[in-house]
């Protein structure tokens, strides 16, 4: 659903503020994890996909290293397919080694927890890391399972009803997170 089928109510973040809180997110990794060296980034299609490959570029800037990223499609691994229409074609998953390494799962916004689970479910399909850490643009709170991320752009607090859009340049021609009413 695009902000034209909803009702726009409020702007939480422009280009400027995206780009600080992930310059800011990747100085936060690069600390907790003492350097990138054991550091893998996987983000969720779609969005968290882009997020990652700029919080790489990121930190291949700040370290003078190459960050491995790559996208993770969790659609098989959700558990309320049976409530979601299909969402047409979605890339696939493409994973570099994980084993052993830090993983730095990143995805958009971070609402009920279901899809950083699903994440995480279909991130073993791929190896064993030697730890996980979650990765958000935003966190709009009402939590259902016991996920909370590792590392924050902004806390947004939302009504359960309303819906959080992040419209990324790469694929929407713009930087900007929006609220909108469900």
């Amino acid at each position: 659903m695009s902000v034209a089928q909803g009702r726009l109510k409020a702007t939480v973040m422009d280009a400027d503020q995206i780009r600080r809180s992930l310059s800011r997110i990747a100085h936060e990794i690069v600390e907790r994890n003492r350097g990138v060296g054991d550091v893998v980034l996987v983000g969720v299609v779609s969005k968290g996909d882009v997020l990652a490959q700029r919080l790489a570029a990121t930190l291949t800037m700040l370290e003078g290293r190459d960050v491995p990223f790559g996208r993770l499609d969790v659609t098989k691994h959700r558990d309320d397919l049976h409530l979601r229409p299909p969402d047409g074609h979605r890339p696939s998953s493409d994973i570099p080694e994980i084993g052993g390494k830090v993983v730095v799962l990143i995805d958009d916004v971070i609402h009920h927890g279901r899809t950083a689970r699903a994440a995480m479910d279909a991130l073993m399909d791929f190896g064993r890391p030697r730890a996980i850490q979650l990765a958000v643009l935003i966190d709009r709170g009402h939590r259902e399972l016991p996920i909370r991320p590792d590392y924050v752009g902004k806390n947004v607090p939302t009504a359960d009803a309303e819906r959080i859009e992040v419209l990324i340049a790469e694929e929407d021609g713009i930087d900007q997170a929006v609220i909108v009413a469900g």
